[in-house]
């Protein structure tokens, strides 16, 4: 897709069951950010697909100028080829100059094919996004297991595409501006022609229990040294403890203590910003230590008086994960 379009800046909000991700509202601000760098502003936009979705007005207080809603039956649950096919023929119409879409399980999912299908270049997993003195949009992306931030730029080719990771932005702020104009997109043309390719038997929605990660003021996260599942039931219950919500590393995941990696920490994973950051039997490798650089008081406890995650902590521990654990499961009880 050649840049010749006619401009705007996307969001692809993302929503649940009707219920709008958090991560589209930290997009949103950036997308304010972009069009205050931008030689000549565009509008920023937000565009949300499926059946229907509740506290559209959200999407306008966090700095969408116009909302366009793709609702449709089929739309109701994700299937990445609907979707490509209905957000391909939108951008071909309107010709947004950038889209942003959340670096989540599905929004890892739908960049990569949207940008083969419109031919363009998809920046993933970047940590914030910029305009240069060309007027040209700069992804910056970790490397090197982020020990370098690098920037991915996509001159010849519109849209300019990038994932932003959730909670690498912040937290979301409203801001105060006129309410957005809403739009809808008949999506049946396209979807008459693209059936998909799965039907849906059942829907069995699972429950989140807790704090969000992303959202948590208080997070308890452990690695490999915690040493056991055993072990790793004092971490979660020291979270219950303290309102907070479960981080781990890559090992914890591979070693199947936690139920999903959604709870994982770093540039694979999650990015966060708590108050309180609690890490136990966490070495600190670099790709771990880039999801949490910027959290407040951040606390390791770690046997290893060297331990890499001791150099970005605030309050450091040399001793044992479980002993340090249940000692303050023990007092916190009283």
């Amino acid at each position: 897709m050649t840049t010749n379009g006619a401009g705007g800046i996307w969001v692809v909000a993302e929503q649940v069951a009707g219920r709008i991700n958090s991560v589209s509202y930290e997009l949103l601000n950036k997308a304010q950010q972009l069009k205050n760098q931008l030689q000549k502003p565009e509008p920023v936009v937000a565009v949300i697909l499926g059946k229907g979705a509740e506290g559209l007005e959200q999407l306008s207080n966090y700095g969408a100028e116009e909302i366009i809603t793709v609702f449709a039956e089929e739309l109701e649950i994700y299937q990445n080829d609907l979707y490509v096919a209905v957000l391909q023929a939108l951008i071909e119409e309107k010709k947004p100059s950038i889209v942003l879409i959340g670096a989540t399980a599905i929004g890892q999912d739908l960049a990569p094919m949207l940008g083969a299908r419109l031919k363009t270049g998809v920046a993933a997993h970047c940590v914030d996004v910029r305009i240069n003195e060309n007027n040209q949009m700069v992804a910056v992306v970790p490397a090197f297991g982020g020990k370098v931030l690098g920037d991915i730029l996509c001159p010849n080719t519109s849209p300019q595409m990038a994932t932003l990771k959730p909670g690498v932005l912040g937290k979301p702020v409203p801001l105060e501006k006129p309410a957005a104009v809403v739009t809808a997109f008949d999506p049946s043309a396209v979807l008459q022609e693209d059936q998909g390719r799965i039907k849906a038997l059942e829907i069995v929605r699972e429950e989140q229990t807790g704090v969000p990660l992303e959202e948590a003021e208080v997070i308890v996260a452990g690695g490999w040294g915690i040493g056991s599942r055993e072990n790793w039931d004092l971490v979660e219950e020291l979270a219950r403890l303290l309102g907070g919500a479960v981080g781990c590393t890559r090992p914890v995941v591979d070693e199947q203590w936690v139920q999903s990696e959604q709870q994982m920490i770093g540039t694979s994973g999650k990015s966060v910003r708590p108050k309180v950051y609690l890490a136990f039997g966490i070495s600190g490798a670099t790709h771990h230590l880039c999801g949490m650089k910027d959290s407040g008081l951040v606390i390791s406890v770690n046997k290893d008086a060297t331990a890499p995650i001791f150099e970005a902590s605030d309050v450091r521990i040399v001793g044992d994960a479980r002993t340090i654990l249940t000692a303050l499961i023990k007092r916190i009880k009283g």
